[in-house]
């Protein structure tokens, strides 16, 4: 049995028919080609399927493309604008955030969510907002460092 979805991803309508079982996670690497979005554990643990529903960051591994009927989806791949970075994909990178940059998706999209509702968070406030997230590489000072670039670099865009 198969049931209509209409889930707009990255500012593009996708219409399938899909298993009510389907993970979103699945539908957005499987189905629509959205492979920036990470499969790291099956658990909800990880943080590496994190993408943005209707703003708010979910774990994409956590959730039916059922559950995402009618909603918008960003993705990695929906961030930067055209060939511009989103400042805090530049923050990463300006600042080392990132090693094998498998969690680097998930990390990114966390703090999207985090510097819009905690513009100019702490130290303690960026670690906080990511521990939904883990990397296994960095250390998270790096990430945390980024992240607070990025907080400079957005408040001087207001």
């Amino acid at each position: 049995m198969h049931v209509p979805v209409t889930i707009t991803v990255n500012g593009q309508r996708y219409e399938h028919q899909v298993e009510p079982r389907l993970l979103l996670v699945h539908f957005l690497r499987e189905v629509i080609g959205a492979t920036g979005t990470k499969i790291g554990c099956d658990t909800s643990q990880c943080g590496a399927c994190t993408v943005l529903l209707d703003g708010v960051s979910m774990k994409s591994c956590t959730a039916l493309a059922v559950q995402a009927d009618g909603y918008e989806v960003t993705t990695i791949e929906g961030l930067a604008n055209g060939s511009e970075l989103h400042p805090i994909q530049d923050a990463f990178w300006e600042k080392h955030g990132l090693q094998c940059g498998f969690c680097t998706p998930g990390m990114i999209l966390a703090s999207v969510e985090l510097l819009r509702t905690t513009p100019d968070p702490t130290d303690e406030q960026i670690r906080h907002g990511l521990e939904g997230n883990i990397c296994r590489c960095t250390g998270y000072q790096n990430i945390v460092r980024a992240i607070r670039h990025a907080a400079g670099t957005m408040a001087g865009q207001r």
